[in-house]
């Protein structure tokens, strides 16, 4: 059965989606709403990462229910050193960017999610299915969340 497979990939993609949400988080923080938000947002993600790796164990899958890392020092040293030797963009713009990936990747998340749930539907796995209907419907918040965010920005960004 390829459940397993679906499950390792959902878990990928989670990771990625809480890793963006911190990357989002600590890369503008003096925006306040954007980087609280971000960050309880990336637990909910952090949350569905561990859930998975639970579910998956039943497929015969081993994963890591622990692999979102936190942006960290490296990061912030690097973004640093961008912005000293110039070559970092515009602030706003790249608000604009990391909202849209997260978008994005809302959105992909989502779409594993229902398909998840539709082959857990078919091998009648009714924990999966309830799984994936919770994980699916908080990233589809997720994914407005960015989308609201993008449409109060761009404007301003975008025209000043």
């Amino acid at each position: 059965m390829k459940l397993g497979l679906a499950l390792r990939e959902v878990h990928r993609s989670e990771t990625e989606l809480a890793e963006a949400l911190l990357h989002l988080s600590e890369r503008h923080a003096v925006v306040h709403d954007v980087h609280l938000l971000a960050r309880d947002l990336a637990a909910w993600s952090a949350d569905h990462v561990r859930q998975v790796a639970e579910a998956a164990h039943d497929q015969g899958e081993d994963l890591d229910p622990d692999p979102v890392r936190d942006p960290g020092v490296t990061r912030r040293v690097r973004e640093r050193l961008s912005e000293a030797l110039g070559r970092a963009r515009a602030p706003e713009l790249a608000l604009l960017s990391d909202l849209r990936t997260v978008y994005v990747l809302a959105h992909g998340v989502a779409s594993d999610w229902e398909l998840i749930g539709q082959a857990a539907q078919g091998v009648r796995a009714r924990d999966l299915v309830d799984l994936s209907q919770r994980c699916r419907s908080e990233t589809i918040r997720q994914a407005r969340w960015a989308d609201a965010m993008l449409k109060e920005s761009a404007t301003q960004i975008l025209v000043s």
